[in-house]
């Protein structure tokens, strides 16, 4: 069993130089593909479940579901709750054996997200669990726009909470299809001047490539959330393979032919984290 915590995988990487991928999942055919391609780079893998997700299957189920996939994994799994929005549903999936729960106080006043997020961070503490945290708000492509994080006021979060990882915002945008936005460097230097925990970039598909390597292997970036490039694989395998015989209704038999570009398309974005 290769169970994971978030700070279990995030350490190494803050210490050896080199990121984490967070892959966001939205059913059993993604997240298969995620941790056959971590195994195939034999590197650790963050799976994801977020909002959109837990819409969709209970979390309880979602908690089976990564559970199992790291208990035959030959690499190190973290079941992640991503953009927990209350202390009901953090608590909800420690409960369903989640590893790691990401509380998204953002959008709250300082004092109200510190506050927030250290109950979050003692309870997932006290299991023997993770924390993430959010200081600045990362907005959304054609939707809410970002708040920067201050990095004074990350400093003070970071301390004040305890939490194990740190998401950041930094020009990072969620939902984004393109790569044309690129990341506030000064910015993230003076955050990193000001705290040690390790850093979390969400909205991570719309950051250029190239940077998003370079910010992995020499900053305290530890992790970059990955989900619209992986949910683009994922429709143009699904379209493929329905378009291909109109006639064609077996599910099972559709969604299969998603594994292989998905679990292709992940590779990539977890060979590119690399040091």
């Amino acid at each position: 069993m290769t169970l994971a915590t978030l700070k279990e995988v995030l350490q190494p990487a803050l210490q050896q130089g080199y990121a984490v991928g967070g892959l966001v999942c939205l059913g059993w055919e993604d997240m298969r593909a995620y941790v056959a391609a971590a195994e195939a780079e034999k590197c650790p893998v963050i799976l994801q479940a977020g909002p959109g997700c837990r819409a969709h299957t209970p979390l309880p189920v979602l908690g089976k579901m990564f559970r199992h996939l790291a208990e035959q994994a030959s690499v190190p799994v973290v079941a992640h709750l991503d953009h927990g929005y209350t202390y009901d549903e953090c608590s909800e999936a420690l409960d369903a054996g989640f590893t790691s729960l990401m509380f998204d106080g953002s959008r709250k006043p300082l004092a109200d997200n510190i506050k927030e997020t250290l109950q979050i961070a003692e309870m997932a503490h006290n299991s023997g669990i993770s924390c993430e945290g959010e200081i600045g708000f990362v907005g959304y492509s054609g939707g809410e726009a970002s708040a920067g994080t201050d990095p004074a006021e990350a400093a003070r979060f970071a301390t004040e909470t305890g939490v194990d990882a740190m998401a950041i915002s930094v020009g990072n945008v969620h939902l984004q299809q393109d790569k044309e936005g690129g990341l506030d460097e000064p910015r993230i230097a003076a955050i990193q001047a000001a705290t040690g925990v390790p850093l979390v970039i969400h909205g991570g598909s719309g950051v250029p490539v190239d940077q998003r390597h370079r910010l992995a292997t020499t900053t305290n970036i530890c992790k970059f959330n990955i989900g619209t490039e992986l949910r683009m694989a994922f429709g143009n395998a699904m379209r493929e393979a329905v378009n291909r015989d109109a006639e064609r209704f077996d599910r099972v038999g559709i969604l299969k032919e998603t594994h292989d570009p998905v679990m292709a398309a992940a590779r990539t974005v977890l060979r590119n984290l690399k040091g």
